[in-house]
């Protein structure tokens, strides 16, 4: 039998061991921390005497791809919800909501009566589906993304619009209203400042949405998003993966296939056939034995979010019929002061560029799944932040963003408590280089086909030329989130490389 070491405990690697050990390996888990999960874990805190769990990296689920979530045994242990409500949308100024309808004919009347929009909202939400069908299909062959598959699978046309092509093409390829072309676009910078106007991030737009256990939306898990890494944790030591955990690795020997790592002040050395990274994708750098590559991540994080506590249930002074849907507060009303909002920020020239505020009605949909809590809780996912201080120092901004939100609640004076996370504190508490979420921007150097530390073209998960090492974490395709997504075509490849 032979034996895979997987270094990192977070979502993929619990993704890839599940994989792994069903197809007959011997897999070891080796995790630094005391605990599995990697961002995918719960912070707490007690308020007057009451305690509440809450997420303390990622918030929603939407990118796992439903196969991953049957196959792996999730369903079974994991209930979850997504809101078919409308999401709503506000821009500077306004209290009354933009409504986004899933049903792309109401959604065309609407944003024509809101925004003015002439466009075509039918023919971007059908070419849209195509794209996502092809990604999906990538998931699920595990097939190297290749400019001639995106060719052959969607024509020349739709791949330079959607896979090759600027966001900003792409908007303006479908929509008139400035309005549309920032709501359609903003995922573009979901995880880093990446420019509108660099080649391959439209492919960043149906990226977002191509996860598939909410049909394509984003969701929520009943108590905590943490419960996916939990109960995988728990499938994969019923199957038989050993994880070690408060391991601290030394050295990585690619020539005797030898890992030396400390546990619990124990020092072990362990032979490997296989050994996969999923990391951030510095890590093996430091590992590796002798290892001579360069390594460039150009692109910071600027997204942060703040928590949100209330005593009672928030009260919307719009559409509070809604209670958990997301909603999105703009400060741009343009895609150039979009732009400059989120260049500012890459270029580090302030501690704030306001640009939108996407909210998550985490307490909501807690009741809504029949999960009672002590206090109602919405997050603010936040964009544009500096990448240099801890939110310690930024009480000013997380005040700022705090009072963004609350002129659209009645029942603001009932929030008693915040905490508040920014790319420093991503980069500090998770490892997260230079504080981006999915490790990587995705622009056109890293995106699509790009997005792979590998030289041979035969073997997109390979780490550079080493053999028979892997590397499947947030900053392979297709990019981070709790989806396993990369840990699954990882682990999918290696199989097939053993036959």
């Amino acid at each position: 039998m032979k034996k895979v070491v997987i270094v990192g405990g977070g979502i993929n690697g619990l993704v890839s061991a599940n994989y792994l050990i069903k197809g007959g390996y011997d897999v070891t888990i080796i995790e630094k921390k005391e605990f599995t999960g990697g961002a995918c874990i719960k912070d707490s805190k007690t308020i007057d005497g009451k305690n509440i769990d809450f997420a303390y990296g990622a918030t929603v689920l939407g990118m796992m791809p439903e196969f991953i979530f049957k196959e792996t045994g999730l369903s079974k242990e994991i209930v979850g919800f997504y809101p078919k409500t409308p999401k709503l949308v506000y821009f500077k100024n306004e209290q009354a909501s933009t409504k986004i309808f899933q049903d792309s004919n109401k959604l065309e009347k609407e944003l024509k009566n809101k925004w003015g929009e002439e466009g075509r909202i039918n023919d971007f939400r059908n070419d849209e589906n195509k794209v996502i069908r092809f990604i999906q299909k990538i998931y699920k062959d595990a097939i190297t993304p290749t400019t001639e598959l995106a060719y052959e699978e969607l024509g020349k046309e739709l791949s330079d619009l959607w896979i090759f092509g600027t966001a900003k093409n792409l908007l303006d390829h479908y929509f008139t209203s400035e309005k549309s072309k920032l709501y359609m676009g903003m995922t573009v910078i979901e995880s880093g400042p990446a420019s509108i106007y660099d080649p391959g991030t439209a492919f960043t737009i149906p990226l977002m949405d191509s996860g598939s256990v909410f049909d394509g939306y984003w969701g929520f898990v009943k108590t905590g998003i943490w419960k996916i890494a939990e109960n995988l944790t728990n499938i994969n030591l019923s199957l038989g993966v050993k994880i070690n955990l408060n391991s601290s690795i030394s050295e990585v020997d690619t020539q005797s296939k030898l890992i030396s790592y400390t546990r619990d002040q124990n020092k072990i050395k362990l032979n490997y056939d296989h050994l996969i990274f999923a990391t951030d994708p510095v890590t093996p750098s430091k590992l590796i034995k002798d290892f001579k590559q360069d390594i460039e991540l150009d692109e910071i994080g600027t997204s942060g979010k703040v928590t949100a506590f209330f005593r009672n249930p928030v009260i919307w002074k719009d559409s509070n019929n809604y209670p958990d849907s997301f909603r999105f507060i703009f400060s741009n009303n343009s895609l150039s002061q979009f732009e400059n909002a989120s260049q500012n920020a890459l270029k580090n020239s302030g501690d704030y560029f306001a640009g939108f505020i996407q909210i998550y009605p985490d307490g909501s949909a807690q009741r809504t799944m029949n999960n009672k809590e002590a206090y109602d809780k919405i997050i603010l996912f936040t964009k544009n932040l500096s990448y240099d201080k801890k939110a310690d120092d930024l009480d000013k901004i997380k005040d700022e963003i705090i009072n963004t939100v609350l002129p659209y609640i009645e029942n603001a004076d009932d929030l008693v408590y915040s905490k508040f996370l920014t790319p420093k504190d991503l980069n500090e508490t998770f490892s997260f280089p230079k504080g981006n979420i999915d490790h990587i921007t995705l622009t056109g150097k890293q995106n699509y086909n790009k997005r792979t530390f590998s030289n041979n073209p035969n073997n997109f998960y390979s780490y550079f030329d080493f053999h028979d090492v892997y590397y499947c974490g947030a900053g392979s395709f297709p990019c981070g989130s709790v989806a396993g997504t990369a840990g699954y075509m990882c682990s999918k490849q290696l199989i097939r490389n053993d036959r």
